[in-house]
């Protein structure tokens, strides 16, 4: 029992760890690996599972991607699933930090080391955009989420109000459609 416990931390750790060494970018540059990770290969989530968590990782405190594997590894194996998920997602940026905090300022001058960053940033952006376009596809559901999320990206980008002010505006906002539904429900229910 013991020994298989153990092995389910280390497939969460080696799951996470792959994740965080194989992805450029953080945050939503690394939803395309995650997905691939976590949904079609191991099949520890659903697509809508995944979202959840992201969202929920981005209203709260921390990193996102840090958020998301301690979600999953806590869903996985409780607490251990949690510190073993975000151990894993975190050890590749710390072993590269150290190795290229020694070599950055000696390198850093190279034209071919300003463009093959320029290259990653091309890649990361490329990404970003195929995540933005599965998230609108699977959470646009009807007019109104249409509506919310362009008055979101005007208060964000046209407005530059914070983002976790529009989060917390759209958690607000969910709760009180949530609450107005369920009484058009109870009162319809009442009537029958």
């Amino acid at each position: 029992m013991f020994i298989k416990k153990l092995k389910d931390l280390f497939t969460i750790y080696f799951a996470f760890f792959k994740v965080g060494a194989f992805t450029f970018g953080g945050g939503l540059a690394m939803m395309p690996m995650l997905q691939k990770e976590l949904i079609e290969k191991k099949q520890w989530l659903t697509e809508e599972e995944l979202i959840d968590y992201y969202a929920v990782g981005q209203s709260t405190p921390g990193i996102i991607a840090v958020n998301v594997a301690t979600f999953v590894g806590y869903k996985r194996a409780g607490i251990l699933g949690g510190i073993f998920g975000t151990l894993g997602i975190i050890s590749p940026s710390l072993i590269i930090i150290m190795i290229l905090a020694n070599l950055i300022n000696s390198i850093s001058d190279y034209p071919i080391v300003q463009k093959a960053l320029t290259g990653i940033n091309v890649a990361v952006a490329a990404l970003l955009t195929s995540v933005i376009i599965n998230f609108a596809k699977k959470t646009i559901k009807n007019v109104w989420n249409a509506i919310f999320m362009l008055i979101s990206f005007l208060l964000i980008f046209a407005l530059k109000v914070p983002s976790f002010i529009v989060i917390l505006f759209g958690l607000a906002t969910g709760i009180i459609l949530t609450f107005i539904h369920k009484k058009k429900e109870t009162k319809t229910d009442d009537i029958a």
